[in-house]
């Protein structure tokens, strides 16, 4: 596990995209710590990145205003390496390092055992992107998502289908992964629920496998029309690229792990034409992000998924910690659930299991070789 002290006066890309952090601040009380914690390395390390680009522009913003109860802000880095044993080994490191936030994780197989932690330590956590309803379904205090929740967005792909595709013969996959089996399982629900249908192929892919051609065969023989995938984007590519390759025409959908400009880039662009992917409605365009994206492209280029969710996961934990006028996570946590934040994405505010009340999700398609969002009626 590599961790380094990172603080916004200081950063630096290495070869291959992967940060490397040089702190700059001592431990002598004068530094409030949080933490960006998610996948640095590997397969996922792009959306690591962004979380990280995003934490880093809130963190220089709070800086440049004073800091925060007369301290400044100590951004820290904890590489999940997408690995649950991993980011509960991360989860205790960041304790003994004196943090008192974590934005983070990206999974929610690393944000359901690190939040064990965190709530026995009392410490702040607001996940970024981890969707699986278990992360706030325990209630812990402490707790937080920022994001929405697979049985909305598994409803909201359901819906689209039984709306617009009512004849359509449904194969579903999953990665095995508790984001991907949550989805898929979410999305399986409420597709049996809305057309009283079952999906007429079931069946999940390895997540180290590079080769899916044996299941895929396997479903060809199911003759789908569509497959719902619920799994992240380099699992994702793959499939539909090996299902070009076997000859089949088979729409693909999936869910926000695979919202990536990544998921066309290992597809191909002409492989990946037409797939349908549920996200929140396009953030560029949003009136009240546009300050802040403007910001972000110039610091660091385009904006990732999750930067700016990224980004307010920090805010709203700061914002909890002046209106607490403390550092202690309870404190901190109680003041967060009692209050109302202008964000990026509009007001935003938290229900006692750490949820936001109110999260969309849209359907998107891959025309052109880019993502493009599909009118509400569409």
């Amino acid at each position: 596990m590599s961790l380094r002290h990172f603080t916004a006066c200081s950063w630096a890309s290495a070869a291959l995209g992967l940060l490397l952090l040089v702190g700059c601040a001592g431990t002598d009380g004068k530094v409030i710590r949080v933490a960006c914690v998610g996948p640095m390395t590997g397969e996922q390390a792009k959306q690591g990145k962004d979380m990280l680009e995003g934490a880093q522009l809130a963190v220089e913003e709070w800086n440049a205003k004073g800091g925060v109860l007369g301290k400044k802000i100590e951004l820290l880095v904890g590489d999940d390496a997408q690995d649950p044993k991993q980011a509960n080994a991360v989860a205790n490191k960041m304790f003994t390092q004196g943090v008192v936030v974590i934005d983070g994780h990206y999974n929610s197989s690393c944000t359901i055992p690190a939040s064990e932690v965190y709530n026995q330590r009392k410490m702040v956590c607001l996940t970024p992107a981890s969707t699986n309803p278990q992360v706030t379904d325990r209630k812990y205090p402490t707790i937080f998502r920022v994001c929405g929740r697979d049985d909305q967005q598994g409803r909201a792909a359901a819906q689209w289908i039984a709306k617009h595709l009512p004849g359509a013969r449904v194969a579903v996959l999953d990665d095995k992964t508790t984001y991907g089996q949550g989805l898929a399982g979410e999305f399986t629900k409420s597709y049996k629920e809305l057309t009283g249908k079952e999906p007429v192929f079931t069946g999940v892919v390895v997540k180290e496998d590079q080769d899916h051609t044996p299941v895929l065969t396997n479903m060809k023989g199911s003759s789908p029309d569509i497959v719902y995938f619920g799994g992240l984007y380099p699992q994702g590519g793959l499939i539909v690229k090996q299902m070009r390759q076997l000859g089949m025409k088979t729409s693909f959908m999936s869910g926000d792990g695979t919202y990536d400009p990544e998921f066309i880039r290992i597809a191909g662009p002409e492989n990946a034409e037409g797939s349908y992917l549920t996200f929140i409605p396009d953030q560029e365009k949003l009136p009240t992000a546009k300050k802040v994206v403007d910001a972000y492209k110039k610091r660091f280029g385009e904006v990732g998924p999750y930067s700016l969710y990224s980004y307010e996961a920090i805010n709203i934990a700061l914002q909890g910690m002046v209106k607490a006028g403390s550092e202690d996570g309870e404190k901190v946590a109680q003041a967060i659930h009692s209050m109302a934040f202008d964000t990026v994405f509009g007001p935003m505010q938290f229900d006692a299991k750490g949820d936001v009340l109110v999260s969309p999700y849209v359907m998107w398609q891959v025309q052109g070789g880019k993502l493009v969002q599909l009118p509400a009626d569409s």
